[in-house]
């Protein structure tokens, strides 16, 4: 049964095709049977190439346009006024769509048949082009109404041929048109190497080039286009322009579903004059007819408007919704065709160049007619050539007119929507103007595909949080070193603060402050300032904290050579180092900057730069691409000047740490803050060259580096200004009167050169109280001479004992008391020196002398016999005048320590006891 019925039904499609063969014929028969109408009027006669017995079926294109080709020849002939008088009669010639047949049929036609007027036809591309390229030899106008390809466009090889079908170009400025309306600046084509769509993508090229509209990639293929695809895809193209057959539209959107380059970001523009339900037909075994769909949602198709959907009639009377109306009822069961529209409206563009021809010729004043056309007429000929350019009416297709020979009709837009075709727009080339209809077009998005990925540029810029809390915490530091600026300034006069050279002090708050400042521009970027003011920051923040930077390590720099320079005094001279040479060596380390900082403006100043980073998605998922940016300070020769700058710095702090190291050891209550000093220079060395490595491990993370850099320089400053201060303020604070009561130090340094420790006398003094030095010294002379005096005056004591012996007891008695005066005056010089300088000197390994008194064991009476005794008398003088002419000489300077040795036993009386001396030396200012 199976059989049967595919023999059943083969016999009826054969049976069909038969029927459908036999209008075809009737047609042509009716064509070549002049009407009642035609009867009574001169014939003239038109060729018609047409492929009538080849493709003979259901999708014959002459089937489609005959029926439209009677209505227009019955309509032109009952038209009261065209071509009155006279009938038009179409020969018809198949040619079958061969180049020999086709050629041979035209020459049989014009060599056996009458004079042709006209040739009305040409639906083959190449049987078109052979016959159109000939007519000029024969003076022979053709018109077509299917030819759509563009190589017939070239008035140069083809002068005699016009169509009043739009050529595959003339969909070329309505795209161009439809892209300008969607902003769409930059697009992508996908050409199918075949030479029909090879042209017009080379008009396409042109057009688009003139409208400044950005070709980004232009791909084509033979059979697998998938590659192409891949390389649209890889270089960022949305908008695709298509060329291509339906068959390669199958395999071209399945490689676009497997590229997933379609939906709410991708924009597909193919032709529009595919068959109907061609996806249905097309043999992909690429992809599912599901994916294929989904692939396919949303393209855009270019085609001629078959006919025109205004409500205006037309040249012949009637609208072009009742032509239609007329042609269904014509054709019967044939197959329409998308041409029939401009083969009706052909004709009536044969009928007004005749009739346009026939006006010519009566105001020429020449007898001649239409009819006595000959091939070898060139004037007659002329002047149909002449009468066609000139054609303009609105036919059942639109407006009907020619530019060079090119139809300029109306391009309609079509979408893909839910599996089919919908009408969303249309162009007329006429007036040059696009047309959507409201609300048809629709995207898969919210709004149109973006031409490109649209990239986002976002700076990687400091936050703002990050940067006010870093802004804060600079705050607090400003304050507190204008709270020690402030503290220095006020005490500069007391001892403590004198003593450690308040001059220095300030410019290590000032090189704080000013490293402070800096902070507050080095967070600014892009996003506070405009590009200029940056520019101008990148020179302002880095001499700021150049300057900074040296001022305040220069000054503790400073102390600290001088505190090394003083105690590595080996010979022991006396060594002034006054604040005006320390100023000196800060200025000139600020004059060594200031050098290079200027060389470096003027030679190679520091520029705004930008580095750019990859592409990043968008964290919202909108259809953008992020392109992360950074502002930079640089100049073209950045390595070479920061080497330069870090070498100078990097000698600098590395003579600096050693000079802490040095100086380690030195404990001096006096000066204070050379050991704090010291642990600065430390904290600064090791915190810069951290600080500067991290730094640049992270300059593409300008929140981590810029948190980095403030910490840094808030922690140097901050421990530096600490270290220097908070150490004088607790001591003002707890003991004010501390700098005048030590009065003495000590110091012990490591000799690394020597096997022991030895104990050496170290002079130092106040720069402050050397002015005063000249006092004390004519004091000391003073005491000397006093002392002379009172050695005469004990050698005549101890004549006057030896010689009146009861005078014993108050001679004793008048020199414990001119002892006591002289330890007086001892006390007195010492209060004072002490105001000058603190001193240390080596003591005697032996202890001093002790004043010896008698044991009080007897009663008052035999103590009083005792004494008088003469024996006892002369024994006593003998010991004490030694012990009191060695025990108060030392104390006031009249004996080297070195003789300091027992001269009476340590039971001597405690009121004659001997106060342990503190030895002297000349001091000079720190």
């Amino acid at each position: 049964m199976t059989i049967t019925r595919g023999k059943s039904e083969a016999e009826a499609e054969k049976m069909v095709t038969w029927r459908r063969n036999a209008n075809i014929l009737g047609f042509c028969f009716m064509l070549l049977i002049p009407s009642p109408h035609e009867a009574t009027r001169r014939r003239v006669s038109v060729l018609g190439l047409l492929p009538v017995t080849r493709f003979m079926g259901r999708s014959n294109l002459t089937a489609g346009v005959l029926p439209a080709i009677h209505l227009a020849l019955d309509h032109v002939t009952n038209h009261p006024a065209i071509i009155k008088d006279y009938a038009l009669q179409l020969a018809l010639t198949d040619t079958q769509c061969d180049n020999a047949k086709g050629l041979k049929a035209f020459y049989d036609a014009i060599k056996y048949g009458p004079n042709h007027l006209m040739v009305f036809g040409g639906v083959c591309p190449s049987v078109t082009s052979i016959i159109a390229e000939s007519l000029k030899g024969w003076n022979l106008v053709q018109l077509s109404f299917a030819a759509t390809t563009p190589v017939l466009a070239d008035k140069k090889k083809y002068p005699y041929f016009f169509r009043t079908v739009p050529s595959d170009n003339a969909v070329n400025p309505a795209i161009v048109k439809f892209l300008k309306h969607f902003k769409w600046g930059r697009v992508g084509t996908l050409t199918q190497d075949i030479q029909r769509f090879s042209e017009v993508r080379n008009d396409l090229t042109g057009e688009l080039e003139d409208s400044d509209i950005q070709i980004a990639d232009t791909e084509s293929f033979s059979n697998d286009p998938c590659i192409s695809v891949k390389k649209l895809k890889g270089n960022d193209v949305r908008i695709i322009l298509g060329q291509f057959d339906e068959h390669m539209a199958a395999k071209v959107f399945c490689c676009a579903y497997y590229e997933d380059m379609y939906g709410s970001k991708y924009q597909w523009i193919i032709p529009g004059w595919y068959q109907a339900l061609w996806w249905q037909q097309a043999n992909s075994s690429i992809c599912s007819g599901r994916n294929l769909l989904s692939a396919m949602e949303g393209y855009i198709g270019v085609d001629f408007e078959p006919l025109s959907t205004k409500d205006i009639k037309t040249i012949s009377g009637r609208t072009p919704q009742q032509y239609e109306k007329e042609y269904n009822e014509k054709r019967s069961d044939v197959e329409s065709s998308k041409f029939h529209g401009y083969a009706y409206d052909g004709i009536w563009v044969i009928a007004k160049t005749l009739q346009r021809a026939m006006e010519n010729l009566r105001a020429s004043s020449r007898h001649q007619r239409i009819q006595d056309f000959n091939y070898t007429d060139h004037k007659l000929g002329k002047i149909f050539l002449d009468a066609m350019n000139e054609t303009n009416f609105f036919g059942v297709t639109g407006q009907v007119m020619f530019r060079n020979g090119e139809r300029m009709g109306t391009i309609k837009f079509t979408q893909f929507q839910d599996g089919d075709e919908v009408k969303v727009g249309e162009y007329n080339a006429v007036a040059d103007s696009l047309e959507l209809i409201n609300d048809t077009i629709r995207f898969q998005g919210q709004e149109p595909p973006k031409d490109q990925t649209f990239i986002r540029m976002q700076r990687r810029q400091i936050n703002l949080p990050l940067y006010s809390i870093l802004s804060a915490l600079t705050i607090v530091g400003m304050i507190m070193a204008g709270t020690f600026l402030f503290f220095n300034i006020k005490n500069r006069n007391q001892k403590l603060i004198k003593m450690s050279s308040p001059y220095m002090n300030n410019l290590i708050i000032l090189g704080g402050m000013l490293s402070y400042a800096s902070i507050f521009l080095f967070g600014l970027d892009g996003s506070f300032v405009s590009e200029g003011t940056f520019e101008s920051l990148c020179t302002v923040r880095t001499w700021i904290l150049t300057v900074g930077y040296t001022t305040a390590f220069g000054a503790m720099f400073a102390k600290t050579w001088r505190v090394h320079a003083i105690f590595k005094n080996v010979k022991m001279k006396k060594k002034i180092i006054k604040d005006q040479k320390l100023l000196v060596i800060v200025g000139g380390m600020l004059l060594i900057d200031l050098c290079i900082l200027i060389c470096w403006q003027v030679v190679d100043p520091l520029k705004r730069t930008v580095e750019e980073y990859n592409l990043e998605p968008d964290p919202a998922g909108r259809d953008i691409a992020i392109l992360p940016f950074l502002e930079h300070c640089e100049n073209t020769h950045m390595t070479i000047w920061l080497g330069i700058v870090y070498a100078y710095k990097g000698l600098l702090m590395l003579f600096g740490c050693f000079l802490a190291w040095e100086t380690r050891n030195v404990s001096i209550p006096a000066l204070n803050d050379s050991k704090y000093i010291g642990m600065s220079v430390y904290n600064v060395g090791i915190m810069c060259i951290i600080g500067a490595a991290v730094s640049f491990l992270t300059r593409d993370q300008p929140n981590v580096q810029f948190c980095i850099v403030a910490l840094v320089i808030i922690f140097c400053s901050t421990i530096t200004l600490c270290l220097v201060f908070v150490p004088k303020l607790i001591t003002l604070r707890t003991n004010p009167d501390a700098a005048t009561q030590n009065r003495r130090f000590h110091f012990t340094q490591n000799q690394k050169k020597e096997d022991s420790k030895t104990s050496t006398s170290v002079t130092s003094v106040n720069q402050a109280s050397t002015t005063r030095l000249d006092g004390l010294q004519s004091e000391n002379h003073r005491l000397r001479m006093k002392i002379t005096e009172l050695d005469k005056d004990l050698e005549e004591v101890t004549m006057q004992l030896q010689d009146t012996p009861e005078k014993t007891t108050y001679i004793k008695q008048n020199h414990y008391q001119e002892l006591n005066d002289i330890l007086s005056v001892r006390n007195f010089t010492d209060s004072k020196d002490g105001e000058q300088a603190v001193l240390k000197n080596h003591l005697d390994q032996n202890p001093p002398a002790q004043w010896n008194t008698p044991e009080p064991s007897r009663t008052r009476k035999d103590s009083i016999e005792d004494i008088n005794s003469p024996e006892h008398i002369q024994r006593r003088l003998s010991l004490q005048l030694p012990i009191l002419h060695h025990a108060y000489l030392p104390s006031i300077g009249g004996v080297d320590a070195s003789c300091a040795s027992p001269c009476v036993s340590p039971s001597a009386s405690p009121r004659h006891r001997h106060v342990q001396p503190s030895f002297r030396v000349m001091v000079s200012g720190l």
